[in-house]
């Protein structure tokens, strides 16, 4: 395999910092879910239903703050942002233990709102640091780390909650955030490219860059969201219905696995693959994974292709955002894209769920999947008239005199 390109990517100055610290950061931020769980269902004595609510109001909270957070980036700078989030988070994960259920639902909703963004900066950070041609593999280890990331940081939280408390896990996770907060804000990773001009741009009209292709690379990452939200749901309805819910954490290890996998060739190949392509096929090859049954080892099987189109989606996305937005305005873009993946995993599972409580567990995987084929029918007009404009804007250039 050719690793030339990662080669050339992580020799530029900044990044192999930047993703070390992101891997870092973003584990105590992937563990917040499961940890609010266990703290609303253990030390609150809630159901999973109150439980489901605290989680979704924190998700509504992020997909709204995220590209406000983005615009103040690239109004503000980064620093500014990060000092606010730094500090609400603090605030929020120290108070949250000790609140009755009415109050923290609202406070969630709060912190979810100013919520560090790492997510969205370290993708801003990239197309600062990284030229476009080279950005493919560069987004590639971003979203393999992200994959590492969601590896780790629930199995910690999960893991202390069982051996310690729920409520010092909660303040576990919250000084791990804010540490976060403090490295990313003491790296201060720039947000322009050198050869992009600093601080305040002129304001940019959202006309001018939210255009048809930007608002159907956005779709497509709702769509490969939904689809891997609704496969989380589906593999453990798969594996209870067969008494085999104990492999639940094999299963989707070897997912994560063929993700990484998938993710690492993504980056090593030379020719550019389309976010649509990516997402079509994830969806498509997810909609017959129910029948694998209820064996474990055959729906690790049955997720593998699947699984090995996961991250290259997710950087597929990230890459065509960074390059569909001007520089000014390039925060607030990422931040659009960080609320289409939020909404995207909120919306998959409550969405497999349903399907599977109404027919059989094998549908969750079909239903979530045909969604994803059919945002990507739905934006392919889109991707067809930007190819054909491509090929003759050349040749109306060449006829020129």
């Amino acid at each position: 395999m050719n690793l030339k390109p990662y080669r050339e990517a992580l020799a530029l100055p900044g990044l192999r910092s930047l993703l070390l610290i992101s891997v870092l950061a973003r584990i105590p931020l992937t563990a917040t879910g499961v940890t609010l769980t266990f703290h609303v269902v253990l030390d609150l004595g809630r159901g999973y239903g109150a439980a489901g609510l605290v989680g979704a109001a924190s998700t509504v909270g992020a997909a709204l703050g995220s590209p406000l957070l983005g615009r103040l980036v690239d109004r503000r700078g980064l620093r500014p942002v990060l000092l606010l989030t730094t500090i609400a988070e603090g605030l929020f994960w120290a108070s949250a233990p000790t609140l009755s259920y009415p109050v923290l639902l609202p406070t969630a909703f709060l912190a979810g709102l100013f919520a560090l963004p790492v997510f969205s900066v370290v993708r801003q950070s990239v197309a600062a640091l990284v030229p476009a041609e080279r950005r493919r593999p560069a987004y590639a280890l971003d979203s393999m780390s992200v994959e590492l990331s969601f590896m780790v940081g629930p199995a910690l939280a999960v893991a202390m909650a069982a051996a310690v408390s729920p409520r010092l896990t909660m303040w576990a996770v919250g000084a791990g955030i804010v540490a976060s907060g403090i490295c990313f804000w003491l790296l201060d990773p720039p947000t322009r490219a050198a050869d992009e001009p600093a601080g305040p741009a002129r304001k940019v009209p959202r006309r001018e860059w939210v255009t048809p292709r930007l608002l159907a690379v956005l779709a497509v990452s709702l769509a490969a969201t939904l689809v891997l939200g609704g496969t989380d749901v589906a593999v453990v309805a798969v594996l209870r219905e067969g008494g085999e819910v104990g492999w639940t954490g094999a299963v989707l290890a070897m997912w994560a696995v063929a993700s990484l996998v998938g993710g690492f060739a993504y980056g090593a190949v030379t020719r550019s693959l389309s976010p649509l392509a990516l997402v079509a096929a994830l969806s498509l090859t997810t909609i017959p994974v129910g029948l694998g049954g209820s064996h474990w080892w055959l729906l690790c099987l049955a997720l593998v292709p699947a699984g090995a189109l996961c991250a290259p989606s997710i950087a597929s996305t990230s890459d065509a955002v960074s390059r569909l937005a001007p520089a000014g305005v390039r925060g607030e873009a990422m931040g659009l894209h960080g609320s289409a993946v939020t909404v995207g995993i909120a919306l998959g599972a409550p969405l497999a769920g349903a399907v599977i409580d109404a027919s059989a567990p094998a549908w969750g995987f079909a239903v979530t999947g045909a969604i994803g084929v059919l945002v990507a029918l739905a934006v392919l007009p889109i991707e067809l008239r930007h190819r054909r404009e491509t090929t003759t804007t050349p040749e109306l250039a060449t006829a020129t005199p």
